[in-house]
């Protein structure tokens, strides 16, 4: 995606989305330029119905952002709304699996003090002891004019989002 303005980038992301998310451009929550979601309900069976051996519940909530630069406070800003916002949408209960919150960010210059709190963010939480689920936050950011792309430990298998195709 070398040589792509942040518009272009950031609509090959949502494309690349819009296969199995809802994705929202209309009206996302603000700051974001745009948001998605996915959930999923799973039963396992033992030959029949009434056999219920396992169910579980997922979601995934996705928010877009982009800018120019992206320094230390704007990242902060964005993962912390991310969070909050992951935290109210997530319903812990006997079935829940997992809700997390993705931040993908693109800009045109992302700043070092905001690539080192991108690399050593790491937000989890734990529902009952896991019993009741969790939910994670990931994160990832490319930086379009260094051609380089940020994420925390949760969010590496993000990356794939910008490689060239």
């Amino acid at each position: 995606m070398a040589g792509s303005d942040r518009h272009d980038v950031l609509e090959k992301v949502l494309c690349s989305y819009e296969a199995y998310y809802d994705v929202n451009r209309e009206n996302p929550m603000p700051p974001f330029a745009a948001e998605a979601s996915f959930a999923i309900h799973s039963e396992g069976y033992m030959l029949i119905k009434a056999a219920k051996l396992a169910s579980y519940d997922a979601q995934e909530y996705v928010f877009f952002a982009e800018g120019k630069t992206l320094g230390l406070h704007t990242a902060q800003m964005l993962a912390d709304k991310v969070w909050e916002e992951t935290l109210a949408r997530a319903i812990p209960k006997e079935n829940h699996k997992s809700t997390d919150g993705l931040l993908v960010i693109v800009a045109d210059v992302i700043d070092k003090e905001a690539a080192s709190y991108i690399k050593k963010e790491r937000r989890y939480q734990s529902y009952r002891h896991g019993l009741y689920g969790s939910s994670t936050l990931r994160i990832v950011a490319r930086d379009l004019q260094e051609q380089k792309t940020w994420t925390n430990r949760h969010g590496r298998d993000l990356e794939r989002l910008f490689r060239d195709k």
